[in-house]
């Protein structure tokens, strides 16, 4: 199974739907397999593909994949979106070891979103790593190792609106309050994220979309729409808005998708096309199904 996964993951006549399908598979088995299936295909062609092997890889939080990882931030002749998530991997598997790679990259690279990438990563490696971060801090109730963790509880919505909005903070405090805001999941913090999507950087603003895409909130719709048209965003924040689309997946949000399947930037289509090909699974009451439990191969 694993090695079908891996090359089916890895053949690029595959549609990238199916490519996907396969990363998703992988990301929930553990071992050397896997790793090193989504290791290679962190190199690959396609932009969205690599990006998501390496978040995959931070997810996992596999310290044997630190090297690899360290090796994607240094290449500068990745595509920037690569390099951060590699940096944003780094931070999830969170050892000290890992922080003077990031301080390198937190000088040298030319592309801010990587810098604010570093900055985030060496800020979540020094909280995770002190007695002020303790268990129930670092458990997401969706189930994923986010960049930061979410700010006190006893900050009310207001303050962390107001937090997550000053683009004087750093962005550690900023991803704080997001995460806060979206753990509270009421209308009035719902409101807060939804209006964050103003901010200039595209780092915090892609993390917004893809918070936006946890909560399945249709009152973001109108946002995640104005985003995905915007031919001059940053193609990460469009690619996340996308998948947030995919996440509400109301008529209108399907309509778009399908409209920006054909977008000239690799990055949007292919996230439209994958979204598209999620919500037909669950269209046929098959969304489980849309990661592989077995080898279609094999005769059951």
């Amino acid at each position: 199974m694993e090695q079908f996964l891996c090359d089916r993951l890895l053949d690029s006549t595959q549609p990238i739907s199916e490519r996907f399908r396969a990363l998703f598979s992988l990301r929930n088995l553990k071992g050397s397999a896997p790793r090193d299936g989504l290791i290679l295909a962190a190199r690959d062609s396609s932009n969205l593909l690599a990006h998501e092997a390496a978040f995959a890889l931070g997810q996992m939080q596999d310290a044997e994949a630190i090297p690899a990882l360290q090796s994607l931030l240094n290449d500068l002749s990745l595509h920037p979106i690569v390099r951060h998530e590699a940096a944003e991997a780094l931070g999830a598997i969170g050892l000290e070891s890992i922080v003077p790679s990031l301080e390198n990259s937190l000088v040298v690279d030319p592309a801010q979103e990587v810098r604010e990438t570093c900055e985030l990563a060496l800020s979540r490696i020094h909280e995770f790593s002190s007695a002020t971060c303790d268990d129930a801090m670092q458990r997401s109730p969706f189930l994923s190792v986010d960049p930061a963790a979410p700010a006190s509880s006893c900050s009310s919505v207001g303050e962390l609106r107001e937090i997550l909005l000053d683009e004087e903070r750093g962005m550690y405090q900023r991803y704080a309050a997001l995460f806060a805001l979206r753990n509270n999941r009421g209308d009035e913090a719902i409101s807060a994220i939804i209006d964050s999507l103003a901010t200039s950087s595209a780092l915090l603003k892609h993390e917004v979309a893809y918070v936006l895409g946890q909560l399945q909130n249709k009152a973001a719709s109108d946002a995640l729409s104005r985003i995905l048209r915007d031919a001059q965003e940053h193609p990460m924040v469009r690619h996340e808005a996308a998948e947030a689309l995919g996440s509400i997946a109301d008529e209108r949000s399907i309509a778009l998708l399908e409209e920006f399947s054909k977008d000239p930037e690799p990055i949007v289509s292919q996230s439209c096309e994958v979204a598209l090909s999620m919500l037909e699974f669950e269209k046929l009451g098959k969304s489980f199904e849309f990661l592989f439990m077995k080898d279609p191969l094999v005769e059951s």
